[in-house]
This record gives structure tokens, C-alpha cells and sequence, in this order.
């Protein structure tokens, strides 16, 4: 794998009741009910110790840490591991396709 090409983009899904916070639903306006809610993210870690992380508050992003449930790897495993650059776009464009499908999408 080497050093260059060790980071992952990941899909964590969030609990339905991410969708009472106001800045999640202004987030997701376009939001289909009954679509998965998610947060996607990057790393240099495995996805799986990201996750922990998260959710033991260690840079965690809020919603995660509150509302995340597990990991989804059948929506982003094909991609990883990939370069520092490839992981920044990666993750931006699974945002913006998981959203465009209706998902509930929180991107750091």
C-alpha cells in the first residue's frame, strides 16, 4: 500500500434524530424521508479506528459522537486506500452523490 496511499474516505450512519437539529436539515433540504442519514469523512486511519474515535470525542465531529451508529463500508470501500488528494475530492463527491440520491449528508 506505501505511505503515499494510506487514507480512506468513510460513511458513518446517523441516528434518525440528527434530523432535529436545524442546521443538519437546513444542511439537506432536498432530504428524502426514510433515506439514511450520514456523516462522510477522510483519514489516515482505518475507518474502523476513526469511528472509535469519534465517538470517544478525540476530534470528533458533534454529530457523530452523538447520533453515530456504524460504519456503511458498502458505500465507500471501493475507493480506499488512495492518496492525500484523491481522499480530499473522494470525500466531496460521495457527499454530494449520497445527497443528490436524498440522503441526509453532514461533510466536515
Amino acid at each position: 500500500m506505501g505511505r503515499r496511499n494510506h487514507y480512506h474516505v468513510y460513511v458513518i450512519e446517523l441516528s434518525k434524530d440528527v434530523l432535529y437539529k436545524a442546521r443538519f436539515k437546513k444542511a439537506n433540504p432536498d432530504y428524502i424521508p426514510g433515506k439514511p442519514c450520514v456523516y462522510v469523512g477522510m483519514t489516515g486511519l482505518e475507518p474502523d479506528v476513526r469511528f472509535d474515535k469519534h465517538k470517544a470525542g478525540i476530534q470528533s465531529n458533534r454529530y457523530v459522537k452523538e447520533f453515530g451508529l456504524r460504519l456503511l463500508p458498502d458505500l465507500y470501500e471501493v475507493y480506499n486506500p488512495m492518496p492525500y488528494d484523491g481522499a480530499c475530492d473522494m470525500e466531496v463527491e460521495l457527499a454530494i452523490g449520497l445527497r443528490e440520491e436524498g440522503y441526509g449528508v453532514w461533510q466536515a
